[in-house]
Parts: C-alpha cells; sequence; structure tokens
C-alpha cells in the first residue's frame, strides 16, 4: 500500500514569491543574482513564519509517516524500530518485566533468530538467535570466527580480566589445556569427590538441621550458593572461605563477588560510551562496581601471597603431592617467555574459575527445587529411585544423617540426572551467551551477519521453543531424556546449558556430580514445600539467580520413609502392607522400596497440600513421623 502526504501553501507565499519575482525580472542583469538571493531569503522567511496550524499539520504528517515506518519495521524485524533511538523503548519495557521471557516471545515471533538496532552511534546492535543450526554453526563448525571478541572483553575485563570466560587464541587455548588436564586427573577427581562430601554431610546438613530445631527460615538459595562457593574456593584456590559454616557468617569476599557479577551485567545494556564515562567518574553502579571489584581482588591477592609463601617453604614436591588445586597448578608453570605466570594472570584464572563453579550448579539446583514443588510426582520418582539404588548395599546399617551415598550410587541416578537437565533445560544457570563476528559470515538459516557483528544465543529461549523441544516444551518433563529408563543425553547445540564446541564446559561431568549428590542428600531426609504467593522470577545477572531467593519458612528434619521404616523394623501402615529389616526383602516386588515411598507420598500430598516460591518448609521425604 502507498502513502500519500498533501501539505497545503498558504496563499500568502505564493504572492510574495510572484511578486519577488517581478522585481527580480524588471532590474538590470547585473542585479539579477541579488534578485535571487532576495527571492530565497522571502522564501526561507515565510517557510520559517508558517501559520501554526501548518506547523501543526506538517508536525502530525512527519508523526504518521514514522510511525507507519516503525511499524513496518516490526514487522520485518519483530520490534518496532524508531529513529534516534532504534528499538531502545522496547528493550526498557523488557528490562522492567522478564527480560528473558522478552527475548523468548520475540524469537518465538521471528522463528528463532532478530535483529536488534539500538540508538543511533551506540554499539547496541547484534544478532539473537536460538535456532540450533545456527548455533551449531558458531559453536562449532565455524568457531574461529566467532570469538568472545573485543566487546565481550572490554565489558567483563575488569571482573575477569584474562581468565578463561573472557579470552580468545592462544590465551584460552593454554588455559583450558591446562585445567582439562587437571580436571580429568584421578587426584583431582577424589579431591572434589572428598570436599563434596565433608561440605555437606559436616555444613550443610547440619545447617538445615539447625533450621528445624530453631524453626527460623532459611535461603536455600543462599544456603547453596554458600555450599558451592566453598567447595569450588577449595577446588580453585585451595582455600575454605567457610561461607557455609555455624551461624552463615558474611563472608566480604562472597558478597563483593556477587555484588561485582550483578554490576558488570548492566554493562550490556547501557551503551559502551556511558558506562565508560560513569567509570571514569566513579559515579552509580560503576562506582559500586569498582568498590566489589576491589574486595574480590583484596581475597585474591592474600590468597596468591600465602601460596607463593608456602611454596618457597616446601619442595615443590611435597606441594604437588598434597595440593591439587588450579592456583597452585598454575603456579608451577611458565608463560611463553618462560617465565612464572603474574599474580595477575593467576588471579584471571582463579576467578573465571569461581563464576563457573559456584554460580552454575547452585543456581540450578534452587530451580530444581521449586520445580519438584510444582511437580511432586517427579519428586517420589527420585526418591523412589534413590531409595531402590541403596537397597541394593549389601551393608544397610547406616541410617539418619549418618548415611553417606558412594560414587557408584549417584552415577546409577538415571532419573534424578534427567530431573536437573530438565531444569537446567528450562531455566539455565547462563541464559544468554555472546560472540562476535570476525568476518562477514552467513548463517545456516540465511541472516548475514557482517564484521563486527554482535551475536547472542539465548539458551533460555531455546528451552522455550516448539521447534525445538515440541509443544509441551513449556512443561517440566524428565522423561523426555529417558529411553528404556536410560538418560540419554542431547545434542549441545539443542541443549546448551553447558555451551557446545570447543568451548563445551570443562565441568560438566563435576557439576552433574555435585548437583545429583547434594540433591539426593537432602531429598532422602527432607521434603521441599514452597509456600504459596511469594513471587518467583529470574534475576538479571551473568547467571539465572532467583531475584526473590527460596527461603525456607520452617524445617522438619526426618529420613526417607521407607528406609526409617526399615530401621525401626516397624511393620504395617496406612497400606496394610509389612517391611521386615530381613534378607531378602528388597528383593520382594510387593514391598519394594520404590511402592512404599510412592504410597507415603501420596498420602502425604494429599494430606500437606499446597505449596509456592520463596519460602519452603521441609517435610518428610516420604511419609511417616
Amino acid at each position: 500500500m502507498n502513502y500519500y502526504y498533501s501539505i497545503p501553501l498558504h496563499s500568502n507565499i505564493m504572492t510574495n514569491l510572484s511578486t519577488t519575482t517581478n522585481l527580480t525580472s524588471s532590474s538590470s542583469s547585473s542585479s539579477s543574482l541579488f534578485g535571487e538571493l532576495v527571492t530565497g531569503n522571502f522564501l526561507v522567511r515565510d517557510l520559517l513564519f508558517l501559520p501554526e496550524i501548518q506547523m501543526v499539520e506538517i508536525f502530525l504528517a512527519v508523526v504518521v509517516f514514522l510511525i507507519i515506518h516503525s511499524l513496518r519495521q516490526r514487522k520485518r524485524q519483530g520490534l518496532p524500530n524508531w529513529p534516534f533511538v532504534g528499538m531502545l523503548p522496547s528493550l526498557i519495557s523488557g528490562l522492567r518485566g522478564d527480560m528473558y521471557e522478552w527475548i523468548s516471545n520475540v524469537l518465538r515471533r521471528q522463528n528463532g533468530t532478530f535483529t536488534f538496532r539500538g540508538p543511533w552511534f551506540t554499539n547496541l546492535k547484534c544478532v539473537v538467535t536460538s535456532d540450533p543450526r545456527n548455533l551449531e554453526y558458531l559453536l562449532k563448525t565455524n568457531f574461529s570466527n566467532f570469538p568472545k571478541g573485543e566487546y565481550f572483553r572490554n565489558t567483563v575485563r575488569d571482573l575477569l580480566g584474562d581468565g578463561i570466560f573472557n579470552a580468545d587464541d592462544k590465551i584460552w587455548q593454554r588455559q583450558r589445556k591446562t585445567a582439562s588436564l587437571e580436571f580429568h586427573s584421578a587426584k583431582f577427581r577424589q579431591m572434589t569427590t572428598e570436599s563434596l562430601l565433608e561440605l555437606v554431610h559436616a555444613r550443610l546438613l547440619p545447617v538445615l538441621d539447625d533450621a528445624v530445631n530453631q524453626s527460623v527460615p532459611i535461603d536455600l538459595q543462599d544456603i547453596l550458593l554458600r555450599l558451592t562457593f566453598d567447595n569450588v574456593c577449595m577446588i580453585a584456590f585451595g582455600v575454605d572461605p567457610g561461607c557455609l559454616s555455624p551461624g552463615l557468617p558474611e563472608i566480604p569476599f562472597a558478597r563483593a563477588f556477587e555484588a561485582a557479577t550483578e554490576a558488570t551485567i548492566t554493562r550490556f545494556v547501557t551503551p559502551t560510551l556511558i558506562w565508560k564515562a560513569m567509570r571514569f567518574l566513579n559515579l552509580g553502579i560503576e562506582g559500586k562496581l569498582k568498590k566489589s571489584i576491589e574486595g574480590v581482588d583484596e581475597f585474591a591477592e592474600e590468597v596468591i601471597r600465602a601460596r607463593k609463601k608456602e611454596l618457597s617453604l616446601e619442595s615443590s614436591d611435597d606441594i604437588n603431592k598434597q595440593r591439587t588445586d588450579l592456583l597452585t597448578v598454575f603456579m608451577g608453570l611458565k608463560d611463553e617467555q618462560e617465565q612464572p605466570f603474574s599474580d595477575k594472570f593467576l588471579r584471571d584464572i582463579c576467578v573465571n574459575f569461581i563464576l563457573a563453579g559456584r554460580d552454575t550448579s547452585s543456581v540450578a539446583l534452587s530451580w530444581f527445587f521449586w520445580l519438584l514443588n510444582q511437580n511432586p510426582q517427579v519428586e517420589h520418582k527420585i526418591l523412589a529411585e534413590i531409595c531402590g539404588i541403596i537397597s541394593e548395599r549389601e551393608d544397610n546399617r547406616e541410617k539418619g544423617n549418618d548415611f553417606v551415598l558412594r560414587p557408584e550410587e549417584v552415577k546409577k541416578m538415571e532419573y534424578l540426572q534427567a530431573a536437573l537437565s530438565e531444569a537446567l533445560r528450562l531455566y539455565p544457570s547462563v541464559p544468554v551467551d555472546h560472540k562476535e563476528v570476525l568476518e562477514d559470515d552467513k548463517f545456516p538459516n540465511g541472516t548475514v551477519v557482517k564484521k563486527g557483528t554482535k551475536v547472542v544465543y539465548a539458551i533460555y529461549a531455546m528451552g522455550r521453543m516448539e521447534e525445538i523441544w515440541g509443544k509441551d516444551c513449556r512443561e517440566f518433563k524428565p522423561e523426555r531424556w529417558l529411553k528404556d529408563g536410560r538418560f540419554m543425553s542431547e545434542s549441545a547445540y539443542k541443549f546448551t546449558a553447558f555451551n557446545g564446541g570447543p568451548r563445551l564446559c570443562l565441568g560438566k561431568d563435576f557439576a552433574y556430580y555435585q548437583m545429583k549428590f547434594a540433591a539426593a542428600s537432602i531429598l532422602y531426609r527432607h521434603r521441599v514445600v514452597v509456600v504459596e504467593n511469594h513471587p518467583v522470577a529470574p534475576k538479571l545477572a551473568l547467571t539465572m539467580y532467583m531475584k526473590y531467593g527460596l527461603k525456607a519458612a520452617s524445617v522438619k528434619n526426618q529420613v526417607g520413609a521407607a528406609r526409617r521404616k526399615e530401621n525401626r523394623n516397624v511393620g504395617g501402615g496406612a497400606t496394610g502392607r509389612k517391611k521386615q529389616a530381613s534378607a531378602g526383602l528388597a528383593s520382594q516386588k510387593e514391598n519394594s522400596w520404590e511402592e512404599e515411598a510412592a504410597l507415603d507420598w501420596e498420602e502425604e500430598v494429599a494430606l500437606e497440600g499446597a505449596a509456592t516460591a520463596d519460602q519452603i518448609r521441609f517435610w518428610p521425604a516420604a511419609g511417616g513421623g
């Protein structure tokens, strides 16, 4: 459809033009140029002093034109693209609500890819995609053409420096190779397994028990963050910060680290010129970021100084036998000039691994427990699996909080791994990630990307795309990960919670083990029930925290019902079936752990009623009192 606009000329303009023409034509040829200038001056003067009604008409015509132009742009690009401000108004609207849902909705309308254009003369322009074909292309097929890029590095460098999250090329390759060798060593795996067991049984479970005894509320997300923070600091620095110690002390480094990650993410939605000016003037959130990074650096520098002193007092062989943390490993290496790595480089490495290991597992577990509350049938299947696995033990005398899961038992928990993967599909710990185009290129879906273009791949949105996961994509269904009862992983370019290609998460296996061990240890002793009417929403940060936490209103400590019944040698029950602590019990189908747990669970669900999102009560894992 074509649009035509008519702007009427007032009669006095035509009169003045006619008069001016007569004057100039009667003049001599030597003054013709002067007459033309006079004519031009008269015309400009008259246009500048149009009656108000005509100025309004012109203004309205321009506004109508801009609106129609922007609506046409919206149809083609998914969002209205206004003159001067671009798509910024839509972005601001998204920031006020759920940013990740906003991105998901736009991507659904645009078949999985759209171009965001910010205000003129800013760098807020990028291609956003959730198309698995595009992800495979940029993460694997043409990986070398899609580095993190200067924009990303400059934006996060104050916090992450030149660590593995932020590095490209040789710096990244060197760090990854060294870390990969360490992550896959038997010594490292033993250290991480032992430290996790110690933290769960000596700190996590006692904290939950104390909350029961004192009837005080707790924030489960905060507890899980403390757990993983202590664990990853021991892995990265070889230092225990004690975040999950009795009394839950305030740890300056932990608080500074969290504040720094939150402040850093705001740079991605702020024009570079503005946040750099704020940083220079030490204003607003940039001032807070600077202070937070100082807290992070102070902790890291102190640990590095102490470790260097320790290394100087003992032989390298003794240290290598005693320590397997990443800091010690990198201290024993040399750079390209055969010189020891600088303190700054060591700091960057450790801070990056803390970011990777602390937030991802704890955030995933927080959303996992919330999802279980919404889907009790999934929880009783997990409990049935746990009880079924531990029933196979020959020595079955452990009970209560003394009961410790073995690594080989954790590995067998296929349904639990499926449920955790489903939680990560819907609520990935890293909801979006970023690349930059090195040379002009073209995605498999036909999108042309020019050199220097920023590419954002929306991992959160991918879990909500019917084209990828089917019409039930918004449902929590662990069964989609199972085939004949066995866990089946998906393509890293369909399920990108752990990234893909050469940058696939090094700690993926450890993350799964950590989450499975912690989740099973809690679920065997407690049932998480979320109290209603508290809002649940993701927080805008580098990782997807729950914005309002996941606070526990009351905690009631109990062991798994089936286990408890065996330990107490109690018979009968609401179903009239007997549970005997005698040999051969586990093989009796009618009295199996799975059936007992499921029946008790169903009775409790009917009795306990509803629950929701921010306050949690821990009830019996499966029936009983």
